[in-house]
């Protein structure tokens, strides 16, 4: 059980690592034509955001700080809480839009 344990820490070692590699490397691929250091970098963030804990407690932060940016990030991630998050934000103004015209009985 301890091997299987250490392996799998290690693979995920590994692939934190292959993502901050994706993420120092991106400006290199930006330099080249076409938007291929945008894809290198989502890659990259999202291999250290599913690796690390500390890298999620501070990509929090940045989305409590910065939301607008969050979400364009989220979004661009693919992140399944992103549309969850925004079809709930969808639902909330199609009800309150609902409730704001519905007549106001006594």
């Amino acid at each position: 059980m301890a091997t299987r344990q250490k392996k799998s820490i290690l693979i995920r070692q590994t692939l934190f690592f292959m993502g901050v590699l994706l993420i120092i490397v991106s400006p290199l691929v930006g330099a080249v034509p076409g938007p291929g250091g945008v894809f290198v970098f989502a890659a990259g963030l999202a291999l250290v955001l599913k690796n690390s804990e500390w890298a999620k407690r501070q990509y929090v932060k940045f989305k409590r700080r910065h939301p607008n940016k969050g979400r364009w990030a989220d979004w661009g991630m693919r992140r399944t809480s992103a549309r969850r998050r925004e079809d709930r934000l969808k639902r909330e103004q199609a009800e309150e839009a609902e409730a704001g015209n519905a007549p106001v009985s006594d």
